[in-house]
């Protein structure tokens, strides 16, 4: 057990500290694997443990884009708006696949229905597009943070959503001028964004969200974007 406490997350959230993830070096070569409790521990990441993640955006068919409120018993940023659903990929054969990043969208599927209820027939496997990665680092408060290579997966789908309360608060559609508006609320101090949601609108969405019908022509698999 580790030293530290994490006396705000309840008994679900603790028991996936214990879950193995894949700790990759800053090219998104695995090296090795650890537990979530570790990779998040900024005393770790510090000493350059770094692991590798997956960020949802997820639009309907009128063109808004899923946003959801974290759970206050989230381990790192609890109750803060984020991207359509973000979390981890395991350390094991079925998420470890690198082929047209299978072992990735297994896990978005695999979270997608944990986080949002929603079921894994009705996103298809091809209907997830692997957009880009991003490497980053944030801390969270003085003991967690994040430091992860993150492949932003794209889904254009209309789902039916039931999420569980003990990773989401709330979520919602909104058009990029919402979205505009919620971050400058976060610039403002009114709510809480995560970073990793800012980087990626600012840096990405805002560029393809004309352009959804066709954002393929935004792919890049070989680049990795350092935040």
């Amino acid at each position: 057990m580790s030293d530290v406490t994490v006396d705000w997350i309840d008994k679900h959230q603790l028991q996936r500290l214990d879950e193995m993830l894949i700790v990759v070096d800053e090219n998104d070569k695995v090296i090795g694997a650890d537990t979530k409790r570790n990779c998040h521990q900024n005393k770790n990441i510090e000493k350059g443990l770094l692991h590798r993640a997956f960020s949802v955006v997820l639009f309907n068919s009128e063109k808004k884009v899923l946003i959801q409120r974290r759970a206050d018993t989230k381990l790192t940023f609890p109750g803060y708006y984020t991207d359509s659903c973000y979390s981890h990929p395991l350390s094991n054969p079925e998420e470890m696949e690198e082929k047209d990043a299978l072992g990735v969208k297994r896990a978005a599927l695999r979270r997608l229905q944990a986080e949002l209820g929603i079921p894994q027939d009705q996103v298809p496997m091809s209907d997830i597009v692997f957009m880009k990665r991003y490497h980053y680092k944030a801390k969270s408060d003085a003991v967690w943070g994040e430091h992860e290579v993150c492949y932003l997966l794209l889904i254009k789908k209309d789902v039916k959503i039931c999420p569980d309360p003990s990773e989401v608060s709330s979520f919602s559609y909104l058009t990029r001028e919402e979205l505009e508006e919620l971050l400058e609320r976060g610039a403002r101090g009114e709510v809480q964004v995560t970073p990793w949601l800012r980087f990626v609108v600012e840096q990405f969405l805002y560029a393809w969200w004309p352009y959804l019908d066709e954002a393929t022509r935004f792919i890049e698999l070989d680049k990795i974007y350092r935040v």
